[in-house]
């Protein structure tokens, strides 16, 4: 399929999005050291929905992130950042009495970080169903949500019950990354949560340490089992991500495939997923066999590991090769 292009309106009528998402992307603060010691700090966004809108935008597809901010300047940058990258960002809104989240990534030691949140009462922990009507009414052909989103309170989860039922009726694809925050809330109230959702899930993608979470933990370790629930369940595919050793991807129709992780020095791992996820919906956007789609999603996420920040790094189409080329060459 030929590389669509990242232009979001034809002949001034809008296109249906490749993809579309939402959930909260906050203005990120990551430090170069330990804040105790006064480290500097730089200014940037991040959030896993918009990563993947990014890392898809990058890859020529066309992505549409519906999230919910507040009236200020982290909104500016964010919406500013988000444009530019080529996401489309017309069906995001403003909640004028909540601020956007944020969050403060320092450094401790070697490549040990730590998170704080500040997304208590936020624009985004306050979006609603019917904030997404536009973006839904616009049209997609794939719809993309994380557990993350079910995470940030009633409202959210709501709404992303909402957005699958209405993908769902439609026929659109629907895609789940688990994405489990345990400072958010606990592995218990996500599977309260997430599993109830598994009839309107198309694909499923979890870390292997995530699956007893959506499919159900009875005490053993048993993936395949896991793996079977979620595919008795109505899941077309299960993708597990297993971070330093590759991913696997199982497919209703019987198949399995592994894909060793691609070799590269590890700058930072956050985001990882998000470039993984990003780079899998690329493929399935671009009609790929199932190989190939665990092939570019295992890419992007050595792009985004061998490289400083959440999304940063992130490979353009032409830039998928890249990784082939040997240590230390310069590509004139």
């Amino acid at each position: 399929m030929k590389p669509r292009a990242a232009a979001q309106v034809s002949a001034g009528k809008a296109v249906a999005a490749d993809v579309l998402t939402f959930g909260e992307t906050m203005l990120s603060l990551q430090t170069a050291g330990p804040v105790a010691v006064g480290a500097p700090a730089r200014t940037t966004l991040a959030g896993a929905e918009s990563n993947v809108a990014i890392g898809l935008a990058r890859l020529g597809h066309r992505v549409s992130w519906a999230g919910r901010l507040g009236a200020d300047e982290p909104a500016r940058l964010i919406l500013r950042t988000l444009r530019g990258e080529g996401v489309d960002v017309r069906h995001a809104t403003t909640d004028p009495d909540a601020p956007t989240g944020s969050m403060l990534r320092e450094r401790l030691v070697a490549d040990v970080a730590r998170v704080h949140y500040w997304r208590t009462g936020s624009a985004a922990s306050r979006q609603r169903p019917e904030h997404l009507t536009e973006a839904l009414t616009a049209g997609a052909r794939v719809l993309h949500v994380t557990g993350i989103t079910c995470a940030l309170g009633p409202d959210p989860r709501a709404a992303v019950a909402a957005a699958v039922g209405h993908a769902r009726e439609r026929g659109w694809t629907v895609v789940l990354d688990v994405n489990h925050r345990a400072r958010l809330w606990s592995r218990e109230q996500a599977a309260q949560v997430l599993r109830p959702l598994l009839g309107g899930i198309d694909v499923v993608i979890a870390s292997d340490d995530e699956l007893p979470l959506i499919a159900g933990d009875d005490g053993t370790d048993d993936e395949e089992a896991r793996v079977a629930q979620l595919l008795a369940a109505g899941a077309r595919e299960v993708v597990v991500k297993r971070g330093r050793d590759g991913a696997e991807l199982y497919g209703s129709d019987g198949h399995r495939i592994r894909r060793p992780a691609h070799p590269v020095p590890v700058v930072d791992t956050v985001g990882a997923g998000d470039a993984f996820c990003a780079g899998y919906l690329s493929g399935l956007l671009d009609g790929l066999p199932p190989a190939e789609r665990l092939r570019r999603a295992c890419t992007t996420g050595a792009f985004a590991v061998a490289t400083a920040g959440d999304w940063e790094g992130l490979p353009h189409r032409d830039e998928l090769t890249l990784l082939n080329a040997p240590p230390g060459s310069a590509i004139r």
